[in-house]
């Protein structure tokens, strides 16, 4: 147990002195979030005691999916840490497992699974006993799918064919949990969870710990030891299988660079798109995330299919134009360090090069899904051709405009570790942005999409219109930062500091400079914003104005006529609300600091006063 708790040591001394700024922050925030989702499992184990199987299998496709979605989960300790030791794999991966269970996640975890304790309370003594090592197994088998997970697509994520899987298989799984509702009224259940769920999920790992508390209730020992039993040799396998992708994990090979046409390009412009274009079709990580993008836009339009509604297939397209634009929002800081051959590269447009190689990665595909699919459904053309073609101008411009002047530090690509999804260890930032991008890459398309509404094809001359400008003129904010600001970002990029904004300016403050509860509320806003932006406001507003029967779980479609639109319009306004709050608190008037009349204030002239004042509005 030596190095176990030697481990467990070195997890708790990193979090202690990592506790600050943005990610202090973010694990308040979701640490807050869970405690309010772990107290909603522990109410359904005192309510609906038989819905438990099926929420604990949402905590364990959160523990699969999350950290997939997060950069590569928790690397607070990193195998490659330990390769000088010597240590055996399985001894190596059962330390590591040891200090998993250190952080807010899974003390969260276990709080929820108390639910089980809360069940088999209920149930007598021998059920609330049993629930102690089912909780604990339970816990245990969460934590080592994730890291066999992870792991997984850290080694699919080394070849072009498991990139492609990978993404494919991630944008079907996510589509479908965002569009939950559609599954649960193709099972023939609008309300509630179908009895198919929570029958098939009881025979998920995540439903064992129920049915050994419920054995035990009945008195059938048999089968509550089956199911511990069961628990337990799935947590042995899982740890084998995790100890032998360690190992892999540091002898995995990255693949091949021979037989590839080099780049004949004749000016710098060109060699830029040239370069760009290569980058988009050989970054395995930018495969899995555009595979991704185009896996979510269809799955996330074709999933209405299986209650017979195919109003939004058709949009399948526009979909993954935002999610494609939402996952390269960070297109400089994931290059790394590599921005100093564009700066030393007089002539080039590097903007403008990264501009036409996005769109010309991202444009024909999204034309040919939403062409192809708008003619099976027959249309509604003129809406969607103008909301596409702003998407894609308004894309092709938030992308390098917003990586420029939000650009969070990365890993250089040659130096990304055996987990190739941790491409940056500001991983909540790089969510915030995420969500930042969605909402304005969509609102890009919001004149066309309303002079659609009114004029018909008119709206596709104001979409092209639209997009152009976006094009163009964040096009050209970005290239003017990155001119003015080269040398800034590429320190930023170096060292991971950025610099400290000048006095009397208004400029946007590193997140971890803002106070705590300031950090807090911006996570909330933009991780909430998009609710009612998006499905309580856009996506209802378009089910109103086409007249569609379908309601789903649209809260204004449920009101009475006269407050449908009033509903909808202020549902927007909030979310615009939101991401607008989380927007201007990142923003703050730097002061210059002169306090007369105090201890430290205006030196008077004193040799030395203006460097101190200075180094004073630095710190």
């Amino acid at each position: 147990m030596a190095v176990e708790l030697t481990m467990v040591n070195m997890k708790v001394a990193v979090l202690r002195h990592s506790m600050t700024g943005q990610r202090a922050g973010f694990v308040v925030m979701g640490a807050l979030v869970g405690l309010v989702l772990a107290a909603g499992t522990i109410f359904t184990a005192l309510s609906w005691p038989d819905l438990l199987p099926a929420v604990y299998a949402v905590w364990m496709l959160g523990w699969i999916f999350g950290p997939v979605f997060a950069g590569g989960g928790d690397e607070t300790l990193r195998p490659e840490y330990f390769t000088l030791l010597g240590l055996r794999p399985r001894r190596l991966a059962t330390g590591l497992l040891v200090a998993a269970f250190v952080g807010v996640a899974p003390v969260i975890s276990l709080l929820a699974l108390t639910g089980l304790t809360v069940f088999g309370v209920r149930q007598g003594v021998a059920a609330a006993l049993v629930s102690i090592p089912a909780l604990l197994l339970q816990l245990t088998v969460f934590v080592l799918l994730s890291r066999v997970a992870v792991a997984l697509l850290g080694l699919a994520l080394r070849s072009r064919v498991g990139a492609v899987g990978a993404g494919l298989t991630n944008g079907l799984i996510l589509a479908f949990l965002g569009q939950i509702w559609v599954v649960f009224m193709a099972l023939g259940q609008t309300a509630g969870i179908p009895p198919v769920v929570t029958t098939a999920a009881r025979y998920l790992p995540s439903g064992w710990g129920t049915v050994a508390v419920e054995a035990a209730a009945s008195a059938d020992w048999s089968r509550a030891l089956a199911a511990l039993g069961g628990m337990a040799l799935l947590v042995v396998l899982l740890l084998a299988a995790w100890a032998a992708l360690l190992t892999r994990r540091a002898g995995a090979s990255r693949a091949a660079t021979r037989g590839r046409r080099p780049i004949r390009a004749t000016t710098a412009s060109g060699a830029v798109l040239a370069k760009e274009l290569r980058t988009w079709s050989r970054d395995l990580v930018r495969t899995h995330q555009l595979t991704f993008a185009l896996a979510y836009g269809v799955c996330f339009a074709a999933a209405p299919l299986l209650v017979g509604w195919t109003g939004m297939l058709p949009w399948a397209g526009p979909v993954f134009v935002v999610m494609a634009a939402a996952m390269s929002a960070n297109l400089y800081g994931t290059d790394g360090t590599a921005l100093w051959l564009a700066l030393m590269t007089p002539g080039a447009s590097d903007v403008r090069g990264r501009q036409h190689a996005w769109l010309l990665t991202v444009a024909p595909v999204a034309l040919v899904v939403t062409v192809s699919l708008a003619a099976v459904t027959g249309g509604p053309w003129p809406m969607l051709l103008a909301v596409l073609l702003a998407l894609l101008g308004g894309g092709a411009g938030l992308v390098p405009l917003v990586s420029v002047y939000g650009l969070i530090p990365g890993t250089d690509p040659h130096r990304r570790g055996g987990n190739p999804l941790r491409s940056t260890e500001e991983d909540g930032a790089v969510t915030g942005m995420v969500y930042a991008v969605l909402a304005l890459t969509a609102l890009t398309a919001a004149p066309a999409a309303i002079a659609a509404g009114f004029l018909g094809w008119a709206g596709v001359a104001v979409g092209i219109l639209t997009g152009a400008l976006c094009y163009w003129g964040f096009g050209l904010l970005a290239e003017r930062r990155l001119l003015e600001k080269g040398p800034e970002l590429l320190d930023t990029m170096r060292t991971g500091r950025r610099p400290a904004p000048k006095p009397g300016t208004v400029s946007r403050l590193p997140f971890e400079s803002l106070p705590r509860h300031k950090q807090i509320i911006i996570g909330f806003c933009f991780t909430v914003g998009a609710i009612p932006l998006f499905p309580q406001g856009l996506l209802a507003g378009y089910l109103k104005a086409s007249e569609s029967p379908t309601r789903a779980w649209f809260l204004a479609l449920y009101l009475p006529p006269w407050l449908q639109w009033p509903t909808i319009v202020f549902m927007v306004l909030l979310g615009v609300g939101l991401y607008t709050t989380g927007v201007v608190l990142s923003y703050r008037r730097k002061e210059s600091p002169t306090v007369s009349g105090e201890p430290g204030g205006e030196l008077g002239g004193e040799p030395g006063g203006e460097l101190s004042s200075e180094l004073s509005g630095e710190r």
